[in-house]
């Protein structure tokens, strides 16, 4: 089963687009799915997170990375255990 996360993120941010390639080359050797959020569309979720995107979650332990991260950050964060 893969490990699912989400990239809280924003439009015309270049973070993110890093971070969104991180993510592609984490998928390429781990078992892991992943879905961008839009953060701006959601008043509690831009208030949490505006100052801290691009923001990776793992939804099973709620786990989180915020930028500035690493591929090896990433590969950490979904070899968490529960």
């Amino acid at each position: 089963m893969p490990v699912k996360l989400i990239l809280y993120s924003t439009s015309h941010c270049h973070l993110c687009e890093q971070a969104e390639t991180l993510l592609k080359i984490c998928e390429i050797n781990n078992n892991l799915s992943w879905e961008s959020v839009e953060i701006s569309e959601n008043m509690k979720l831009l208030e949490l997170y505006a100052t801290k995107i691009p923001v990776i979650k793992r939804i099973d332990n709620n786990e989180e990375i915020a930028w500035p991260f690493t591929v090896s950050e990433i590969s950490n964060l979904i070899r968490l255990s529960l």
